[in-house]
């Protein structure tokens, strides 16, 4: 790991995984720089390539950990290991491609002072102020062939200024407990990219903790939707579905959920 800064206690450690992508990064650390200096906040960046830094540490009221990988890994591995190197009590998890024009933290953490919430997410909206559907219920075959043939576009929770508990939210932003994240052992590595978030919020309920979304917190998804246009990506989200398909802790939350 290569200390950028020095790093102590931090009440909030931030994870950010770059592909190559430190221009959108930059954007997303300005915001933090803009409005959350009144947080005790460290930045955990882990170039998954080999790229250059585009910025200056003296820019930042904030200290930066940089994790260079020598080799890529995938989404659930790169934050379980910048989890290993977090000093903060709560952990949060970030796209590259998330923005703010307010502190979403804020909230969040009171929200997460509730012991029974294992994760808590922002209400997350597209850049035209569209809701995004990032809180769900649990996906089944039959809800996934019924996105396919296109008759299910509506979200699944509706939304007011009440805290929402959904079945799980999506991975571009989650805030944890380090604790928690840590008792339930992180991300499923055996996810290399998409449905880790789905197991994780699956094992978090089974294990005795809420998922909550707060709109009084909003942040902006700039989505980049790779799966949408590369096979790989593609390969990578129907074998991630189908792993979790198969999971114990898909069949736990199947036999659960029946009256």
């Amino acid at each position: 790991m290569e200390k950028i800064a020095d790093s102590a206690q931090a009440l909030l450690s931030i994870s950010v995984v770059s592909h190559g992508q430190m221009r959108l990064i930059s954007g997303l650390m300005q915001d933090i720089q803009t409005y959350c200096t009144h947080l005790k906040i460290e930045l955990i960046l882990t170039l998954n390539l080999d790229e250059p830094l585009s910025f200056q540490i003296s820019d930042f009221f904030y200290p930066i950990k940089i994790i260079r990988n020598l080799v890529p890994r995938g989404f659930g591995a790169n934050h379980n290991q910048a989890c290993d190197k977090a000093s903060g009590q709560y952990f949060c998890v970030i796209n590259p491609d998330i923005r703010f024009d307010a502190d979403p933290f804020s909230s969040l953490l009171a929200n997460l002072n509730n012991p029974t919430v294992g994760v808590i997410a922002p209400l997350v909206v597209g850049p035209k102020g569209d809701v995004e559907d990032s809180a769900r219920r649990f996906p089944t075959p039959s809800i996934i062939l019924s996105k396919v043939f296109g008759q299910r576009k509506q979200v699944d929770y509706s939304l007011n200024d009440q805290l929402i508990a959904p079945d799980w939210v999506g991975g571009m932003f989650m805030l944890f407990h380090r604790q928690v994240f840590q008792q339930l052992d992180g991300f499923d590595e055996r996810y290399f990219l998409y449905y880790e978030d789905v197991d994780l919020c699956g094992r978090l309920q089974l294990a005795g903790y809420r998922v909550a979304v707060c709109p009084g917190s909003q942040v902006v998804h700039h989505a980049q939707r790779s799966s949408h246009r590369s096979l790989k990506f593609l390969r990578w989200h129907m074998a991630s579905m189908l792993r979790f398909f198969l999971s114990p802790v898909y069949r736990q939350l199947s036999h659960r959920a029946r009256p």
